[in-house]
């Protein structure tokens, strides 16, 4: 049932297992209804891929021929894989077994949920089982996951199932969420969804803490092993003295493939105190052959100081050699440099060939420092053999000797020439180099603090500047808001006095009430008056379009209302045409607008009212 996701093959279905048709989809959807899912796939379609079915398989095959069919179930077939990867699709199928069937879960659902698996972990919980499942029906289910060592069932439809391993838990898992029948009742005490989980079990835990112990055990073997492997092999162990093997001693000490190991052993033994009168002569004579090995070995040395002597002459030879084709590409490099021929190539052109004569200079001037070193040694080893000499050989000194010391120094001075030359060049261009280097960075980097500093200034005065106006602005905001003041509390206590005059003259002369009404209209023109004064000097102008048209909308609403209206009846009429505004805002419009609109009081006391009126054309006649 888990093929597709194992991908290890195809396999073939037990027809002799099967009460219904897989590919037919209305016996999946009838075995769905009954056990209350919601039937998956479409009409027409095949459930059951090709790639889990053996190809061109007759299920006939068992009755024509006598072969048993392959049951799918079997743990040979390995039909319970471990999980599959992530990114793989799973293709969940029908089981069949003989005493149930395992229908698979929606694939649209989410995964089953699964606990954090504890280590060594042999040990699964499977709840969710039918009421009438037996022990024997679970194990005939679960044991195609692997060998089952013990089944713990509980009377509340769940189990624990401790496997041989630990893979076959994760085959067991892999069952979480199909849904399990008894046989082909419908009754939901023979129908459950299985829920498959990791269980926490002692035995599992020694189990694994044992393993544990061995592995550590077998790491401290396999380490000492590789440290026993790796560690230098200790001494031959030396035989003792006796005369026997002083005798095979002394044959080993003539035979120069064994004088080394020959020669360790007479140490050894001389060291332990073996010497004595009786075995002084045998001593000897093995003390004498060891002398004779002395002239064998200055020989070899003699011959292998010669090998040296010629590998030297032929190296000096062939460094000479190489020494001299150095010079010839360095001169083909200077004479590319030369103006004749510098001034056809190209800017790229000239870059290369200027690095690869600084590296062919490179090169030649340490290949010259080696020869001049190999020479200078020669000619100390040279002058220590002179000077071993007598006096009168040192005058005796050949002319081809003569010859090839002067034919050395010409060579030696020829190229300390040529490397001072280039020394003096390569001097010059990082004279130039850096002379350019320098100027152009500190130019660089004082034209940058010149334009800063100049930038710093000029922000900096343009901030003077504008806090200068700022405060200036706000001297005279506070001379003018000081002098309002001023006038106000002026005319304030003016208008109190000839109040009080006027109420007392009222008083004692028993004005009517139209007196009153003129006291209380001359007192507010002068308000009025006051205000326009006021307002002229500070009042903004029209901040919206909207505004405009709400005063537009006033001034004809109060020209038609000479004897003027109150701020209730004018926000009345404007709520019918803006249900947004409020009497507030008109009111602090029109007290912005003292030309066009004044403020009057009418009646007295009680029947004290506030009105405002339309005087535009008044403000202009005056103007």
């Amino acid at each position: 049932f888990l093929a597709a996701a194992d991908g290890l093959g195809s396999i073939a279905i037990d027809t002799t297992q099967l009460n219904m048709s897989v590919t037919d989809p209305t016996a999946w959807a009838t075995a769905m209804n009954n056990l209350g899912m919601v039937p998956v796939g479409l009409a027409g379609q095949q459930l059951v891929t090709d790639s889990i079915c053996v190809p061109g398989f007759d299920p006939s095959l068992s009755m024509m021929t006598g072969i048993t069919p392959i049951n799918p179930m079997i743990p040979g077939m390995g039909l319970v894989p471990p999980p599959p990867p992530t990114d793989v699709p799973v293709v969940k199928e029908i089981i069949h077994c003989k005493s149930c069937t395992l229908f698979p879960p929606n694939p649209n659902l989410p995964p089953p949920s699964t606990r954090e698996r504890p280590p060594g972990c042999k040990t699964v919980f499977v709840g969710g089982l039918p009421e009438n499942a037996t022990e024997e029906i679970i194990q005939e289910v679960f044991e195609q996951c692997g060998d089952i060592t013990a089944i713990r069932k509980s009377k509340k439809n769940f189990c624990h199932i401790r496997f041989a391993e630990e893979f076959m838990v994760d085959k067991a898992i892999y069952l979480s969420g199909y849904r399990m029948r008894l046989g082909s009742s419908t009754d939901k005490k023979d129908s459950g969804r299985l829920h498959v989980d990791f269980a926490q079990a002692r035995d599992d835990f020694y189990e694994w803490e044992c393993k544990q112990r061995m592995l550590a055990r077998e790491e401290r073997h396999r380490r000492k092993m590789e440290e026993d492997r790796l560690r230098p092999p200790s001494p031959p162990a030396i035989m003792h003295y006796s005369e026997h093997e002083a005798a095979l001693l002394a044959e080993k000490l003539k035979d120069d493939s064994k004088f080394s190991e020959a020669i360790t052993v007479l140490l050894t033994w001389i060291e332990r105190g073996e010497v004595n009168r009786r075995s002084a002569n045998q001593f000897y004579s093995m003390v004498q052959s060891a002398n004779s090995h002395v002239r064998r070995l200055m020989n070899e040395k003699a011959a292998h100081e010669q090998e040296m002597e010629q590998a030297k002459e032929t190296f000096k030879n062939a460094l000479t050699g190489i020494l001299t084709q150095f010079e010839q590409i360095v001169a083909v490099f200077n004479a590319s440099t030369r103006q004749k021929a510098w001034d056809h190539f190209s800017k790229a052109q000239r870059k290369n060939i200027d690095i690869w004569r600084k590296h062919s200079e490179e090169l030649r001037n340490a290949h010259s420092e080696q020869l001049m070193g190999i020479r200078r040694e020669e000619e100390m080893e040279m002058s220590d053999d002179d000077s071993g000499d007598n006096p009168s050989k040192k005058l005796r000194v050949d002319d081809s000797a003569l010859a090839a010391q002067a034919y050395a120094l010409k060579e030696e001075n020829d190229s300390l020439r040529w490397q001072l030359d280039a020394y003096r060049n390569e001097v010059e261009l990082l004279k130039q180099e850096k002379g350019q280097l320098f100027r152009t960075e500190e130019s660089l980097t004082k034209d940058q603090q010149l334009q800063f500093l100049q930038q710093t200034m000029q922000g900096m005065q343009q901030q003077l500047l504008s806090i200068q106006e700022e405060l200036n602005n706000k001297k005279s905001e506070l001379e003018q808001a000081k002098e309002e003041q001023t006038h106000t509390q002026a005319m304030l206590k003016v208008l109190q006095e000839q109040l009080k005059s006027a109420k007392e003259l009222a008083e004692i002369n028993g004005h009517d009430e139209s007196q009153a009404n003129e006291i209380n209209v001359l007192t507010v023109a002068l308000v009025n008056q006051e205000r326009e004064k006021n307002s002229e000097k500070r009042s903004p102008g029209l901040k919206s379009e909207k505004e405009a048209l709400l005063i537009g909308i006033i001034s004809t609403f109060l020209h038609v209302h000479p004897f003027g209206a109150n701020i209730e009846y004018l926000w009345s009429y404007m709520q019918q045409l803006d249900s947004r505004i409020s009497a507030s805002e008109i009111e602090m419009l029109l007290m912005r607008l003292p030309r066009m609109f004044k403020q009057e009081f009418t009646g007295v006391g009680a029947t004290l009212e506030k009105r405002w009126k339309f005087c535009a054309f008044e403000g202009i006649k005056t103007i």
